[in-house]
């Protein structure tokens, strides 16, 4: 069965990728340190589900949220090369065209903004809900 997306695509009512899922069930294995505190201090315990390092057609995204439709992505260096860059681009280009949301964050922004990281994550997910949410139980920002 498909879903009509927001702009008149059709998506698949599924777009989790089993290809990938050795690899990304390694990758929660191996969090990098800002994934591991954004993970455990904020989205393990917000009200929407999100996923850690999940498989979507060929790529893993750091954090995903189905009902809301969103990508977090955490970047490090590896991100900032021409390379890297361009890479981002094609995988956004994709992430994008099958009706979700893509936010990026550096891993600087988890280290000295943590609390505004999580703000704007809630804040884009109540505009997908389209109305306010609490925050998680226990959040580590005000």
């Amino acid at each position: 069965m498909a879903l009509l997306a927001p702009e008149g695509v059709l998506m698949p009512k599924r777009i989790y990728c089993s290809k990938n899922a050795d690899r990304a069930k390694n990758l929660r294995r191996n969090m990098t340190k800002q994934e591991r505190h954004l993970w455990y201090d904020f989205l393990s315990a917000y009200h929407i589900r999100f996923y850690k390092q999940r498989p979507i057609g060929g790529y893993i995204v750091d954090f995903y949220c189905s009902s809301a439709k969103l990508v977090v992505e955490l970047d490090g260096g590896q991100h900032y090369s021409e390379e890297g860059i361009h890479y981002d681009k094609e995988r956004d280009d994709y992430l994008e065209s099958l009706g979700l949301k893509v936010i990026r964050f550096t891993d600087r922004d988890i280290e000295q903004n943590f609390a505004g990281v999580c703000e704007l994550i809630q804040r884009e997910c109540e505009k997908a809900e389209g109305e306010p949410l609490p925050a998680p139980e226990g959040a580590t920002f005000p």
